[in-house]
């Protein structure tokens, strides 16, 4: 008797990138809707979704200048005004703000982590990066620069190929664009 499909057990990878994008589901950013989790000793410590601090008025809500006014602010520019809070940085706050240890863990996340959170993630002391959807900075002379900063992890950086079905909802460069603005049409 053969076991359907959807009944095999799927690897701790397959695994937890499933549950980050569960979490992912809770984000509310205009732009990418990212999941992140933080996993120590094979279970998960914490886990984060980008969106707007705790109490503010959320992106969909014109809670973000950046946000709320898109047209303004070129990709990857106006950070020092974007109000949003990161997957990776919520996951890495949440745990502190707990007092959950997260040293050596590794955190498994729907979007590869930008510049910020890859040195706030080796700050931490995150021993592996596990991601699902590229990330890439506009500037490609900065490039090299993160890829130095990526190899810093002790355990990698490791792209996981996953199905998503919500890929479009949650990746802005994979939505619709809006023939007037020429920006992505939120899902």
């Amino acid at each position: 008797m053969s076991v359907p499909k959807a009944a095999i057990r799927p690897d701790r990878i397959d695994y937890y990138m499933h549950i980050a994008m569960a979490v992912r589901r809770r984000a509310n950013c205009i732009g990418n809707r990212v999941g992140a989790i933080l996993v120590r000793n094979d279970r998960i410590v914490s886990t984060g979704y980008n969106g707007t601090p705790e109490g503010t008025r959320n992106c969909d809500e014109g809670g973000c200048e950046r946000c709320a006014n898109r047209t303004r602010y070129q990709a990857a520019h106006g950070y020092d005004v974007c109000i949003c809070v990161h997957a990776e940085q919520n996951a890495l706050l949440s745990a502190a703000r707990f007092g959950i240890p997260i040293e050596g863990a590794s955190i498994y996340t729907t979007m590869r982590p930008c510049f910020g959170c890859t040195k706030e993630l080796l700050q931490a002391r995150i021993q592996g990066v596990y991601y699902m959807h590229e990330w890439r900075h506009p500037n490609d002379e900065l490039w090299r620069q993160y890829e130095l900063l990526q190899e810093r992890f002790p355990g990698g950086v490791t792209h996981v190929s996953v199905p998503d079905a919500d890929a479009e909802w949650a990746v802005s460069s994979m939505r619709e664009m809006d023939p007037d603005t020429g920006h992505s049409i939120p899902g």
